[in-house]
């Protein structure tokens, strides 16, 4: 087998690429369409929030329709018929640990979550669709996340996928057009792109040869990146000279915020635009751990609030935290419900799910996970209840969702069977 140095990359052009870690740089002895078939697109949108919550004030007490609902509840009641809280689901088996959220949507089985520091996921569910039917739109899937934290997004070889940060950057992204000169400029970056690209896949093809198994995976995995990259950069080619749509919106609304609740309802009139506009019909939104400031009713910091230990006083602020991301989460369904798309609303078309990859943060518990689904064209049932000491697969409600993204599948992640009861 070949011997590498830990300065070993390759090159093309102007632009090195560095290799991983290599057992041939390690001395040998430390080795021993989406469309519906009203031809309306059909799409999907999976919003995470990352501390769990207070089961008292969401879980209904009557399963169905006919339930009193909860503190939670109250301003999602305009949604009612368009709306299911799952209770007593779960990924089985995750640890009780922060770092299961990076498994939120894939459903990897629990082994692969054994090490928050060496984490084997497989493919999310949005970047299953976005393989499917990404070329239909100017952006194959977005992957929005407001915090430093953990991927939501994986592709097939269990790679995170890079996520967008700025809201004003998404919104000339997807509605600010260029000039002619920068559209130039633009295409012949892409075409120096594809080049590059190129020669890294030569050089990756004859390194490989003189490689021992176990490398030769390693670097399978980036080839498989220089290939997805290859892909963005054609299907970039195939839109840049196309104009972007007009909005009723400008950068300016979206680059500061006074406080996170108005922050988090410009992400949600983004993702609103960026669906309206077919520009993409798969988004992932991940929310972050949100802060006090400049909002009177709250005193202590998120995070604080929900490892309230049984504290009425932190159970309170908590609550304060969940109730407004439930009202913006509220907002957003209006503004889908208000959209008019060949008779029917955007959210007919839309499949919403948010929920947690916490139970109870402040035990860290996994299990009895926050969920809800809205949307689709699914038969919502108002309160699903499963059990709550032996819960259902999360992953077997992702196995109907593919299918109502009209993806074939009997299987995702760790799922046992398909969630039958929405329809």
């Amino acid at each position: 087998m070949a011997k590498l140095t830990r300065r070993s990359f390759i090159k093309a052009g102007a632009v090195s690429l560095s290799l991983p870690l290599l057992d041939a740089m390690v001395p040998e002895k430390i080795n021993a369409g989406t469309k519906s078939e009203s031809g309306i697109p059909t799409r999907m949108v999976l919003i995470h929030r990352p501390l769990g919550t207070y089961h008292p004030f969401l879980v209904p007490e009557k399963v169905g329709m006919d339930y009193e609902p909860t503190r939670y509840l109250k301003p999602l009641q305009a949604h009612k018929k368009h709306l299911t809280v799952i209770s007593g689901i779960s990924h089985k088996g995750y640890p009780n640990s922060h770092h299961t959220e990076s498994a939120m949507f894939t459903g990897v089985s629990p082994e692969g979550l054994a090490r928050a520091d060496d984490i084997h996921n497989t493919i999310s569910i949005d970047q299953l669709v976005a393989e499917k039917f990404g070329h239909q739109t100017r952006v194959p899937g977005l992957t929005l996340n407001t915090a430093n934290c953990a991927s939501l997004s994986w592709n097939s070889k269990g790679v995170p996928v890079p996520w967008e940060r700025s809201k004003a950057n998404l919104f000339r992204r997807l509605f600010i057009d260029g000039t002619p000169d920068e559209i130039a400029r633009e295409i012949k970056r892409l075409e120096y792109g594809r080049s590059i690209l190129d020669g890294m896949r030569s050089q990756l093809k004859t390194l490989s040869a003189n490689l021992g198994s176990a490398d030769k995976r390693r670097l399978e995995l980036l080839a498989s990146s220089i290939r997805e990259a290859e892909k963005m950069l054609l299907q970039d080619e195939a839109w840049v000279s196309k104009p972007k749509p007009k909005v009723e919106a400008t950068t300016k609304q979206f680059e500061q915020s006074e406080h996170w609740v108005a922050s988090q309802q410009q992400w949600y009139s983004l993702i609103h635009l960026a669906l309206q506009t077919d520009s993409t019909r798969v988004v992932v939104l991940g929310l972050g751990e949100q802060g006090q400031q400049n909002i009177p009713d709250l005193n202590i910091g998120h995070h604080d609030a929900s490892h309230h230990g049984k504290d009425p006083a932190k159970i309170e602020q908590f609550a304060r935290y969940e109730e407004k991301e439930y009202q913006n989460f509220a907002g957003f369904l209006d503004k889908l419900v208000a959209t008019n798309e060949s008779g029917k609303t955007l959210l007919d078309s839309t499949q919403v799910l948010i929920g947690s990859s916490l139970g109870d943060a402040s035990a860290h518990s996994a299990d009895n996970l926050p969920v809800f689904l809205a949307g689709g064209g699914f038969k919502h049932k108002g309160h699903l209840a499963f059990d709550q000491k032996n819960n259902y697969q999360l992953s077997n409600l992702y196995v109907r969702m593919l299918q109502k993204m009209g993806i074939e599948t009997e299987k995702f992640g760790a799922s046992t069977s398909t969630l039958s009861d929405l329809g």
